[in-house]
Order: structure tokens, then sequence, then C-alpha cells
């Protein structure tokens, strides 16, 4: 089965981000687990000095954990004056010391106010810096109407739906470009 791990940039329990998240978790393929990581709140600012000889905090090793563990990587953040979350730049910032975490795994950035673009734009900066890889197709705008939409209202929204499950079935076939091994039972199943 594969592993995506998503991640919302936000911590909000209304927010549009987590939402959207939740609605490619419930269209992926039935050989695709993805998983909202539920701790980015919990991760301490970073400190280099808390992560010496494997002594990182817990929270900061299950994130890692993880994220190493995921086939793929799926972010879905707003932008704050500008800029990347502070809760997801700080989880980043953990991913620094142990340099393969994101190393050439495919990474998809959903995008969810068409009004702002900088922070977006920075964080595929952020993803490539760290290795990971930006997967552009996978990497879109997903509409929203506005940003009190609900997880019910995305799901009963066509458009946006596909929208999404358009996105995650790149990623997916990104994945699998990957390991082909497991090509033949998740390409035939990423239809749904």
């Amino acid at each position: 089965m594969l592993k995506i791990l998503a991640i919302s940039g936000s911590l909000r329990k209304a927010s549009v981000n987590t939402a959207v998240l939740r609605v490619a978790a419930a269209l992926a393929p039935s050989d695709v687990e993805i998983a909202i990581f539920p701790g980015l709140g919990g991760i301490p600012p970073f400190d280099p000095d808390l992560d010496i000889n494997g002594s990182a905090p817990s929270s900061v090793l299950a994130f890692r954990q993880m994220v190493d563990e995921a086939d793929g990587v799926l972010i879905a953040s707003p932008e704050y004056a500008h800029g990347v979350s502070g809760v997801l730049k700080n989880a980043l910032d953990w991913l620094v010391s142990c340099t393969l975490a994101l190393y050439g795994k495919p990474v998809a950035l959903l995008n969810t106010s068409p009004r702002t673009s900088i922070a977006y734009n920075s964080l595929k900066d952020i993803i490539r810096t760290m290795a990971g890889n930006v997967v552009e197709e996978a990497s879109q705008l997903i509409p929203l109407p506005n940003m009190t939409v609900t997880y019910d209202q995305i799901m009963g929204h066509p458009l946006l739906r596909e929208r999404i499950q358009a996105c995650t079935r790149t990623l997916i076939a990104s994945i699998l470009d990957l390991h082909p091994e497991e090509s033949r039972t998740a390409r035939g199943s990423s239809s749904r």
C-alpha cells in the first residue's frame, strides 16, 4: 500500500486547508493511504541544541518517522503576512538535520487561495532546498469559493472534488514512477 503523508499548515479546527486534505484522503484509491499528520501544533520551536545524538523531542521524532515512512507528501498551507505558516516552517526546520527525510520524495503543494502565491512559491523553494521533489503537475490551486467552505461543501462540489482528486492521482503516478514494483496494483485502482 502506498502511503502519503498530508500536512496542513493551519491549526484552525475549521481550516479549509485541512478540509481539502481530508477530501483528498477520502477520495484516495483503496490501496493508497493518505494520513493527515495530527501533531503540528505540538512540535516545539526548532532548537538544534535539542537535537543532539538522537535526543529530539518525541513529537519531532514522530513527525520525522511519518515523513520517512511516507512514499509522498501532500501539503496545503495558508499564507500569513506573505509567508509560510510558522508551524509548518518550524516542522520543516526540524527535518533539516535528518537530511534524507524529503530527499527525492515526491511532494505536492495545494494552494487554497487564489489571492495568495508568495508563501506557495516560497514553500516550493523550501521543499526543493531540502531535496524534495516538487511535482509541479500535482501542485495546483484549489479555487475554493470562500475561506469558510467546509469539508461537506467541498465533497459536494464536483469541480473541486475532481481538482483535488486529479492532484492526488498525479502525485500517486509520480510515486509509482519511483516504485515500479507497486505500479501494477496501484495504477489499476487509481481511477476510482
